[in-house]
C-alpha cells in the first residue's frame, strides 16, 4: 500500500497558513463520491441492506446500493422541504434540511446513526438519533423488499450530542451509551422482545448532564477486562456486578471542556491505556491523554495532535469544529489511526468561531517510533468536513478502509485507492 510522504511545513509557511488557514492539499489517497448535496442529517453508517454481499450505505432517509451508490432507496419518509434562497435573492424550495444548499443555518432529526440486526433475522436494521434529548428510533429492515421499513421506539429521551451504540458488555449484543434526564448511563434492548421500549440504566447519581453534554464514549481504562465510561469531566469504573444497577465509581480529571467520541488504546505502547478525544467540539483540540501512574497515583498527561495554532501541530494542520472522531487502522499496520475533521456549519454560517473554512476531513497516521508517538496528517478532502459522525470501514471488499461522511453539505463515500 502506498503512503504519500506528509507535507512539512517551514516556518514561513506556518505563518502564512496561520494568516490565511490555507490547508494541506488532498492527498490523492482516496476516490470521492457524492451521494447527494441534500442537507438530511449529520451522520452516514454502512451494512449490507439487501444481502447481495455488498456494502450499502445509509444516510437520512435513504439507503444507496453499493458499490457505486448510484440506485437510492427511501426506507423512511422524506417529506422534508426547506425554502432557501439563491445567490441573487430568488426564493426556492428543495429537499432536505437548509444547509450547503442555501446560505442559512438548518437542523435536521437525525444526527446519529448506526446499523444492526436488532431483532436477530439476519437482516441490518437502522438505529436513527435524532435531535438530542428527543426519540431514538430503529427501523426494521423488510427482509430486502423496497418498502418503508417498520419504526419501532428505542429510547424516549437520549441526551448528549455524540451517543455511541457499543458492546459495553462484551456480550457481542451493543446498548447505547449516553445521557438520559440528567444521568450518565445506557439504554439496553430487551433481546427477547426487542421491539418493546428499551431500558435505562443510569451509572450515575443524577447531575447536570442534559441534552448538549459534548463528549462520550467507553473502553477498559484501567485493564481489569470491563469496559468503562468516558466523559468530559472524568471516567467511571465498571463494577464488578451490574445488579441493581449500582453507581459506577467516578474517576475525575478534565478531558478537555466537552468534545464529541471519546477512545481508549494503547497510544504509546507502554501498557497503560490512552484516552483520545477532541477537546472542544464547537472551537480547537484534539488530544490524546497519556495514562501515567506516579506511586500509585492515577494522572494523565495531555498530548495535543491539533491545537488553536498551527505550531501545534508538526504539519501545521490546524482546524475548528472536531465534532467527529472515528479510530481504525486506515494502512493496515496494525494500529488504530484517528479519522476526524472539521464539522461544517455545526451552527451556521455565521456561527462559532471560523465557520467557512475549508471543511476539512483527514486521517491521522499513528506511528510508534523509539517510544515517540507521531500522528501524521493525510488529507482526504476539504469540500465535506465531517458532521456529528464519521465513519470509515471496507466498503467495496478490497482490504482497504474507507470512510463515510453526512453533514450539512450532504453525504460523501471516499473509497481507498
Amino acid at each position: 500500500m502506498k503512503t504519500r510522504l506528509p507535507i512539512v511545513f517551514s516556518l514561513a509557511a506556518l505563518l502564512t497558513a496561520a494568516a490565511s488557514a490555507q490547508q494541506p492539499v488532498p492527498s490523492g489517497e482516496f476516490t470521492k463520491i457524492q451521494l447527494t448535496d441534500q442537507f438530511w442529517a449529520e451522520g452516514a453508517a454502512y451494512g449490507d441492506f439487501n444481502h447481495d454481499g455488498k456494502m450499502d450505505v445509509v444516510y437520512g432517509p435513504y439507503w444507496f446500493e453499493g458499490p457505486d451508490f448510484k440506485v437510492r432507496h427511501t426506507y423512511r419518509p422524506d417529506t422534508e422541504k426547506s425554502k432557501v434562497k439563491t445567490a441573487d435573492g430568488k426564493e426556492i424550495e428543495i429537499p432536505g434540511f437548509k444547509g450547503a444548499l442555501g446560505n442559512e443555518n438548518g437542523y435536521s432529526d437525525n444526527f446519529l446513526t448506526y446499523v444492526y440486526d436488532f431483532n436477530g433475522d439476519g437482516w441490518p436494521d437502522i438505529l436513527v438519533i435524532g435531535w438530542p434529548g428527543k426519540e431514538a428510533y430503529w427501523y426494521e429492515n423488510p427482509k430486502g423488499a423496497d418498502t418503508p421499513w417498520s419504526k419501532h421506539l428505542a429510547w424516549d429521551v437520549v441526551d448528549n450530542e455524540s451517543p455511541m451504540l457499543a458492546d459495553l458488555f462484551g456480550t457481542g449484543k451493543p446498548v447505547l451509551v449516553c445521557c438520559s434526564g440528567g444521568y450518565i448511563g445506557y439504554a439496553e434492548p430487551d433481546w427477547k422482545d426487542p421491539e418493546e421500549k428499551w431500558k435505562f440504566h443510569p451509572v450515575s447519581p443524577k447531575g447536570t448532564y442534559q441534552r448538549y453534554t459534548h463528549g462520550i464514549g467507553i473502553g477498559d481504562v484501567n485493564g481489569d477486562g470491563r469496559m468503562d465510561i468516558l466523559e468530559a469531566t472524568g471516567w467511571w469504573e465498571q463494577p464488578k456486578s451490574l445488579d441493581g444497577d449500582p453507581v459506577w465509581k467516578k474517576h475525575e480529571f478534565q478531558f478537555g471542556s466537552g468534545g464529541a467520541q471519546m477512545y481508549v488504546y494503547d497510544v504509546n505502547g507502554d501498557g497503560k491505556p490512552d484516552i483520545i478525544t477532541s477537546l472542544e467540539a464547537h472551537k480547537h483540540g484534539i488530544a490524546w491523554f497519556e495514562q501515567t501512574n506516579d506511586n500509585g497515583v492515577e494522572g494523565w498527561t495531555k498530548h495535543i495532535i491539533v491545537g488553536d495554532k498551527p505550531e501545534d501541530n508538526p504539519q501545521g494542520v490546524m482546524f475548528t469544529q472536531p465534532h467527529a472522531l472515528w479510530l481504525q487502522d486506515m494502512n493496515g499496520d496494525g494500529l488504530p489511526d484517528l479519522v476526524t475533521g472539521k464539522r461544517f456549519w455545526a451552527h451556521g454560517p455565521t456561527g462559532d468561531i471560523d465557520p467557512n473554512s475549508p471543511p476539512v476531513l483527514y486521517w491521522f497516521e499513528l506511528k510508534r517510533n523509539a517510544g515517540k508517538v507521531e500522528w501524521i496528517a493525510h488529507l482526504i478532502d476539504d469540500k465535506s468536513g465531517v458532521g456529528c459522525q464519521v465513519m470509515a470501514g471496507d466498503l467495496n471488499g478490497d482490504g482497504k478502509p474507507d470512510v463515510i461522511v453526512g453533514n450539512k453539505r450532504g453525504a460523501f463515500v471516499f473509497l481507498r485507492k
